[in-house]
């Protein structure tokens, strides 16, 4: 299992935050729900995630492919000429870079490239070759809660028990990476807000971050701009949700739940307000 201090793991061949870190998000896409393709060029790109660190950000997540409900997904050179540069310019700056793939062969071109995580959201179920590749590389591996691509829509986000499920089905893959060779030490949880899930799903997920945590490894939490804090803030079923890049200030307070809550980390759009938060968390942690 992971390293542990107080209730937070950590994980192995990356810095050993006091706190919960902050990753950074960089989409290298013409189509994020959250940013509207601002950083498709590789400069602008390779800026922001620069001024994501400056900002306050641990890590930087850059990714290459959107993963809203109804994307289509883009072919792998297109995935991979997006990705590479990016990761490349930023882990030259010394920023620790987390790649976002679900191919095999963006992550081992990336790791190659300088990244030191790799955040796949379907666990290694999109590409058979991803689980050993991490493995050879003694990366580490965020492994998401994932029922499937979401082209099309929602898939399966039906649960008698959301909780139960997403923590049998997420520790059912753990084993699987395990058994492909990847280190107990070296594996991320995340409960995959928003994919296969409504709202109010999202919601006791994040109410119950204990459960997630009792799988002995760190946890991320990716809640930043979705569409459950459109929900929330929109505050009747039949009032319109706010656009994506007006729920920063919700997500900053998930951050600070997911703090105080344990997470390893939490991967966010708007750096500056989650960076106070996690502090304010680890604060009123230290004062215990």
């Amino acid at each position: 299992m992971s390293k542990q201090t107080g209730r937070r793991r950590h994980l192995a061949g990356l810095t050993a935050w006091d706190r919960c870190a902050v990753m950074g998000v960089v989409n290298v896409t013409p189509d994020s729900f959250s940013d509207g393709g601002r950083f498709f060029d590789t400069t602008a790109a390779i800026k922001h995630g620069l001024d994501l660190v400056s900002e306050g950000a641990d890590l930087v997540d850059v990714g290459g492919e959107s993963t809203r409900p109804g994307a289509t997904r883009v072919d792998e050179d297109e995935e991979l000429r997006r990705v590479v540069p990016v990761v490349r310019g930023l882990a030259s700056e010394g920023v620790t870079v987390s790649v976002d793939t679900m191919r095999a062969s963006v992550a081992e071109q990336a790791l190659a490239a300088g990244a030191a995580l790799v955040n796949d959201v379907s666990g290694g179920l999109a590409d058979p070759r991803m689980i050993p590749v991490v493995a050879a590389a003694g990366a580490p591996f965020v492994v998401m809660h994932w029922r499937g691509l979401l082209e099309g829509g929602n898939v399966r986000g039906t649960y008698t028990d959301v909780v139960t499920e997403v923590v049998d089905e997420l520790h059912a893959r753990v084993e699987a990476v395990l058994d492909g060779g990847i280190a107990p030490d070296r594996i991320v949880v995340d409960p995959g807000l928003g994919f296969s899930k409504d709202a109010e799903h999202d919601l006791v997920l994040l109410a119950h971050l204990d459960r997630l945590l009792a799988l002995g490894h760190p946890l991320l939490v990716a809640a930043s701009r979705k569409r459950f804090l459109g929900r929330v803030l929109a505050g009747r079923p039949e009032a319109t949700p706010p656009p994506a890049r007006e729920r920063d200030a919700a997500t900053a307070a998930v951050s600070a739940l997911a703090a105080h809550a344990g997470a390893w980390a939490v991967r966010v759009h708007q750096v500056r307000a989650t960076a106070d938060a996690v502090r304010v968390a680890r604060a009123v942690e230290g004062a215990r």
